[in-house]
């Protein structure tokens, strides 16, 4: 992957979280788009209560495909915004990657059972 790609990415990444961020603590997008990347997720400016962060980490499983709690046990990625960024494109890229080498469908052969 490309510098100008990674920076794209990390970039959509980034603002996908502060949305979802945003959903979770119930403050509202734009406060959290003003925020610098350095905050305490759990700290006064946020606030992001042990509920939100369930919440938090549900919806980027769901949405982005990263299982933070499965990933990082120690949940360290939660310091703030920008280790939770940083996190989830680390492994939204890395989960892609395994996900096209262990698919069972292979292009090629589109219209036929890889289980036939």
């Amino acid at each position: 992957m490309t510098e100008v790609s990674q920076r794209e990415q990390r970039s959509q990444v980034d603002e996908e979280i502060r949305w979802m961020l945003a959903d979770a603590t119930g403050v509202s997008r734009s406060r959290i788009n003003e925020l610098p990347a350095q905050p305490e997720l759990f700290g006064s400016e946020i606030s992001l209560s042990s509920l939100a962060g369930v919440t938090l980490l549900s919806t980027i499983t769901d949405h982005l495909g990263v299982d933070i709690a499965t990933e990082d046990l120690s949940l360290d990625c939660l310091e703030s915004i920008d280790t939770l960024v940083d996190f989830v494109t680390r492994h939204r890229t890395t989960s892609r990657e395994e996900t096209v080498q262990r698919s069972p469908l292979d292009r090629s052969t589109r219209g036929t059972s890889p289980y036939a």
